[in-house]
């Protein structure tokens, strides 16, 4: 099979391990595909089509250049850079992978304690010549809020006791009974939850009754000294809401590793000139072992289309 990886920013792929299990077919891996030469020859020969997480959208316009796809083996959890409709019309089976929640709970436990700390400022004045810049704060004994309690909001309710945080929960019903189950507590309104946070951290999916969902009347709930984190998705807040609270000082600073639209190669994002804000490229997930677990779980897949086991596919009806 002709199989292509389009989208791989650091070019790691090829230094994974489980690549030795796509080793008896032509591999094909591709940096920002915006960037490519030559790409419409490449998708033409494509037969399978895997994307990392959410960073290449496929939709009708880019299946209509493959013409020879037959399988997207995607890693990790099928999102909305999908389009089902348009993959089943072509006859294009999709399978869906697993992947670990570590990195991407680690790395936001990172923005946690960098936006506490304001340690990028410290660090970047360091390199200019000065010294001690700043005072940040510490975690212990200041309240942790997490919006969403799914697997990530799990581990960074667990990771905040470790620092000897309080936690408390704010999402659907399920959310705030499993946080009391677990010796959390549940906040008994959405505006208690933001007003009473030191810090807050997303971890819900995007669907559409989460999308904008974080309004500029949560934000601004927000404590001066609160830090706000998102490391989920951009579009779960209401468009141009971050900008405008950091403007306003509620809250006081964010730490934000998703936008809207990626990559950016611009300086002008308007996130970027604040000085109350830290903007990392989307590295939640970006981690040696998860990208293992992620590639190993897509390349089993396509190994098992192959080998005419279809019981991993999702539309079963699109089998060509």
């Amino acid at each position: 099979m002709n199989i292509l990886i389009p989208d791989d920013y650091q070019r790691a792929v090829v230094r994974l391990r489980c690549t030795e299990l796509l080793s008896s077919h032509r591999l094909t891996v591709l940096g920002d595909m915006r960037n490519e030469n030559n790409l419409d020859a490449v998708l033409a020969e494509t037969e399978c089509l895997i994307p990392i997480r959410e960073r290449t959208r496929v939709d009708a316009s880019l299946l209509a250049r493959m013409p020879a796809l037959r399988l997207i083996s995607q890693t990790g959890p099928i999102g909305r850079h999908i389009d089902m409709a348009a993959c089943g019309a072509a006859g294009i089976a999709v399978t869906q992978g697993s992947g670990s929640p570590h990195a991407p709970a680690e790395f936001a436990w990172l923005l946690i304690m960098s936006a506490c700390r304001r340690f990028y400022e410290a660090v970047d004045a360091f390199r200019q010549g000065q010294w001690q810049v700043n005072c940040g704060s510490e975690l212990h004994g200041k309240t942790l809020g997490i919006l969403g309690f799914g697997k990530l909001g799990k581990m960074l309710a667990r990771y905040a006791r470790a620092f000897g945080m309080n936690v408390q929960i704010w999402g659907s019903e399920r959310a705030r009974a499993e946080a009391v189950a677990e010796g959390h507590c549940a906040s008994a309104s959405r505006a208690e939850f933001f007003s009473s946070s030191d810090v807050v951290t997303v971890h819900l999916r995007l669907a559409d009754e989460t999308r904008a969902s974080i309004t500029l009347d949560d934000l601004s709930h927000m404590k001066p000294s609160a830090v706000f984190v998102n490391t989920s998705r951009a579009e779960l807040l209401a468009p141009g809401v971050l900008v405008t609270a950091l403007h306003q000082g509620r809250p006081g600073y964010a730490a934000i590793d998703v936008f809207e639209s990626e990559p950016i190669y611009s300086r002008d994002h308007p996130l970027f000139p604040l000085p109350n804000v830290l903007c990392t490229p989307h590295l939640g997930y970006v981690a040696e072992q998860s990208y293992e677990a992620y590639f190993h779980s897509a390349f089993s897949n396509v190994l098992r289309f192959i080998a005419g086991d279809y019981s991993a596919v999702l539309n079963p009806g699109s089998i060509r």
